[in-house]
């Protein structure tokens, strides 16, 4: 089991407002949440072990934690900021530890299902899913899931309207820490470089769901800026920001309910792959 870990500084600083990132950041639809169980085989499956990894503040777990299945669920969070959110929650049948995806403070075999929300792509690695493999039972699955905004899009996904493509550009143009993201899909790689005696299946399974929101600018706002990429930006940059936001929500496709919200278009992205 490797230790050697340390939470990249990009995520020690975007994620620092723990509580705006909770209140601002979307949860995710019922309908996806079922899929995804479904295809890990837990839905309907009473007091299994599930292990969540890199829980963040528990916008995934909650969800598990109010199940009827009544899951015994151990979350995992190395940033101490989220973690404490999640522990305030107080959620049933959840236990939240110190830990990451190459150290994860579970014994072997213990976990009837494991899954990554909004995450996998941060620790993508070798060591991470050598550890998924330990944790979890025999045959048992590994899911993860993310809302992916247009604008926080990979770039051969089509944007629905042209000022989320505007500020899906613009996300592109700050990418440049080093630390790959979902749009990149980089996160793949770990999967289809399995050599010899591969541990997950392949090809991976793979579905999405449409939807849409309503959020005021400032929701919005608060919203694009739960993006670790984005909350760091600070001084001039931190200005383009705002300049560039602006613009986008003057093209003439920005559609506004009788509340003056604006229509935010994105997917619920989940995969699955077997323990092998």
């Amino acid at each position: 089991m490797s230790a050697a870990f340390a939470l990249p500084a990009v995520a020690a600083e975007g994620f620092e407002d723990a509580k705006a990132y909770d209140a601002h950041r979307p949860t995710y639809p019922p309908e996806a949440v079922e899929s995804l169980l479904q295809h890990l085989k837990i839905a309907g499956q009473p007091n299994l072990n599930v292990v969540e990894i890199a829980s963040g503040t528990g916008k995934f777990t909650e969800l598990l934690a109010v199940r009827p299945e009544s899951y015994n669920i151990v979350a995992v969070e190395p940033h101490h900021g989220m973690r404490d959110q999640l522990v305030a929650k107080a959620l049933p049948g959840v236990k939240t530890l110190d830990g990451h995806a190459a150290r994860i403070p579970v014994e072997d075999h213990w976990g009837d299902a494991c899954i990554a929300a909004q995450s996998f792509h941060w620790f993508a690695t070798k060591d991470a899913l050598d550890e998924v493999y330990r944790v979890l039972a025999d045959k048992a699955i590994f899911g993860m899931i993310w809302n992916i905004e247009d604008y926080n899009k990979p770039r051969s996904w089509k944007a629905t309207t042209s000022w989320e493509q505007k500020l899906n550009d613009w996300v592109w143009s700050i990418s440049n820490d080093g630390h790959p993201r979902f749009r990149d899909q980089q996160w793949r790689e770990v999967f289809q470089s399995q050599l010899n005696l591969p541990k997950f299946s392949l090809p991976l399974g793979e579905e999405s769901i449409e939807w849409t929101v309503w959020l005021t600018e400032d929701a919005l706002w608060s919203r694009l800026n739960t993006l670790s990429q984005v909350a760091i930006l600070k001084g001039p940059e931190r200005d383009a920001a705002v300049r560039t936001f602006r613009e986008a929500l003057q093209l003439g496709d920005v559609e506004r309910n009788d509340k003056g919200e604006i229509a935010v278009h994105g997917h619920t992205y989940y995969a699955w792959t077997d323990r092998i």
